[in-house]
């Protein structure tokens, strides 16, 4: 079905035709029959989006057809037109599944408005009819690093073309963009799987203490130090080591750590016996190294050698298409964890979700899916749950995610973006500064 439409089933002629012509000036494609016996045989060969029938039609009536179409499908939305005294009949066929009734008689507008709200409805429960099956189907890589969006498929290709290859790899991402994510895909999608993956935050210990885990320590080490203790590096072995947040780790450190990724040894503290590792190593960071390394902030030398191959994860902001499908995956999972029904989201709450900024990125979203099953108020929630987002917050968000996403193909490059955009360059750079998008510049 490529357009939602309306299927109207009314046996009076001159109803029929008001509500046909309410329909065609709002835009909205519809078909009418006479009679619920016809209805059924439209449906059964061009299945509506919703179905606005009257109560009281010749042969069978409304209220059998809402059983017989509910019987075929759950979710389709039906409108029941009702006379003031069907008052209990309406009832009834609220009680058997009916979307709405409308009561003559009615204003042309209030239908239309009844109609919308069913077809939006409508809407929302095929695409997370359609994002369950896609959800349902993943695998690979795809079965973790989920999304639509063309960051997300670049993403996965890179993984999968890396993954069996013995190189390391430097992942770059803002916080909670699932970066521990995409070094667990390299580990279980390539020929390390059956070794370990040891995950380490850099930024989590203490100076004194990340050298003894790293490399481990031999008995009388420091003080303290009573037994032998392997390291990250040598449990690793055989598997994936990966290292969260290295900007945070100490110059000293680094260079045990590059010496390591060099001759694929290890030495322990407090011990001379060089132990030949086969670790491959996945480091992650959220700033940018090479301008850490031209500051001396980060060796460079470790920069270069951690940087053969490097995997952008883009903001959750930039892949705004992606949140349905993740917020549908979030919510099945904390549906499951903690044996409740999945909440019914509303067009206007995806809406709004989806024009939210999202600084936290996956993690955040992933909270706010545990709340919304929890029933446990927050606040992108309780915003959703409000207002949708204005006109002029709904066209700045997409206007935003076009520019940005023209300005990544173009590679930065606002001549070239100004061109496929058709819009001046002095506006194009006006916009890029509006929406704080000056980190997408290359050579302009």
């Amino acid at each position: 079905m490529n357009t939602l439409n309306v299927l109207l089933v009314e046996d009076d002629p001159n109803m029929r035709l008001g509500c046909e012509q309410a329909f065609e000036l709002s835009g909205i494609p519809a078909a009418s029959v006479p009679s619920a016996e016809a209805a059924q045989r439209e449906i059964e060969h061009n299945p509506p989006a919703v179905i606005v029938t009257d109560m009281r039609l010749g042969g069978a009536d409304g209220l059998h057809l809402l059983r017989w179409s509910q019987a075929r499908d759950a979710n389709l939305p039906v409108i029941m037109v009702t006379g003031h005294g069907d008052v209990t009949l309406a009832v009834e066929a609220m009680r058997s599944g009916a979307y709405d009734f409308i009561t003559k008689p009615f204003a042309s507008d209030h239908l239309v408005e009844v109609v919308r709200r069913a077809l939006e409805k409508r809407s929302l429960t095929l695409e997370v009819a359609e994002l369950r099956r896609r959800l349902a189907q993943r695998e690979g890589a795809e079965a973790s690093l989920i999304g639509r969006s063309p960051q997300m498929a670049r993403v996965r290709q890179l993984v999968a073309d890396v993954a069996g290859k013995a190189v390391d790899v430097l992942i770059h991402g803002e916080t909670g963009t699932g970066k521990e994510l995409v070094a667990r895909c390299l580990h279980d999608l390539g020929p390390r799987a059956k070794g370990n993956f040891v995950a380490l935050n850099c930024g989590g210990l203490p100076d004194n203490l990340i050298d003894s885990e790293l490399f481990g320590h031999e008995p009388g080490a420091f003080t303290g130090a009573t037994r032998r203790r392997v390291g990250k590096v040598e449990h690793a072995h055989g598997g994936t080591l990966f290292l969260d947040e290295v900007e945070s780790m100490p110059v000293g450190v680094q260079v045990k750590l590059l010496r390591v990724l060099q001759e694929r040894v290890v030495e322990r503290l407090g011990g001379n016996q060089q132990v030949r590792v086969d670790t491959r190593v996945v480091a992650a960071t959220k700033d940018d190294l090479k301008q850490r390394a031209e500051a001396q902030q980060f060796r460079a030398d470790l920069y270069y050698r951690l940087n053969v191959v490097t995997i952008e994860l883009p903001p959750l902001r930039e892949r705004r298409e992606d949140i349905p499908l993740l917020l549908e995956n979030f919510m099945q999972q904390a549906a499951r964890r903690h044996e409740l029904p999945l909440p019914e989201l509303s067009p206007a709450d995806l809406r709004h979700l989806m024009a939210q900024d999202w600084p936290g990125n996956v993690r955040e979203l992933r909270n706010v899916a545990d709340c919304m099953v929890l029933g446990i108020p927050h606040a992108r929630v309780d915003a959703a749950c409000g207002e949708g987002p204005s006109l002029a917050e709904a066209v700045e968000a997409f206007e935003r995610s076009l520019i940005g996403e023209e300005l990544r193909r173009q590679g930065g490059n606002l001549t070239r973006a100004a061109e496929r955009l058709r819009v001046a360059k002095t506006t194009l750079h006006d916009k890029v500064r509006k929406y704080g998008l000056g980190g997408r510049l290359g050579e302009v």
